[in-house]
């Protein structure tokens, strides 16, 4: 008989391969269900304080939608050079999706993950690709759908 709180240890985690194609899917919705399976959330021995999550790969990340006036109003704030006064840099989200079209989902699922050294990690675990096309063939990923 179990007693107290289960928590998984290193050795306990099977990681799987996931492929998720956001192509006229919500950039929200999508990130919020990516960075679950990132955490590792969606499995029964999920453990906050350890990475239980899986790879994920992104196909189609040009074709992500957004609602509203977000393409033109959104902005995303960057600082260069560290340390610097006046080196802010701001670009919107129609800027970067012509420039790094993955960087708009890059950044929308990073900001979903614990922002410590277990979030960084879990990024690493995240591959993202503006086209239909990934090299991941080999480590025979499962199709997952997103919800709209």
């Amino acid at each position: 008989m179990l007693r107290g709180t289960y928590s998984a240890k290193p050795a306990d985690v099977k990681r799987q391969w996931h492929v998720i194609d956001i192509s006229g899917k919500v950039l929200g919705r999508a990130a919020s269900q990516i960075a679950t399976l990132l955490k590792g959330k969606h499995k029964p021995i999920y453990t906050p304080s350890l990475d239980t999550g899986d790879h994920v790969v992104v196909i189609n990340a040009a074709k992500v939608r957004v609602t509203g006036n977000k393409e033109t109003e959104k902005k995303y704030y960057r600082h260069p050079r560290a340390g610097m006064p006046g080196a802010l840099k701001v670009t919107n989200l129609e800027t970067l999706r012509r420039r790094k079209p993955e960087d708009v989902v890059l950044n929308a699922v990073r900001r979903m993950l614990p922002r410590n050294a277990l979030g960084r990690k879990m990024m690493t675990k995240l591959k993202i690709y503006p086209g239909p096309d990934h090299p991941h063939a080999a480590q025979r990923p499962t199709v997952r759908e997103v919800d709209a």
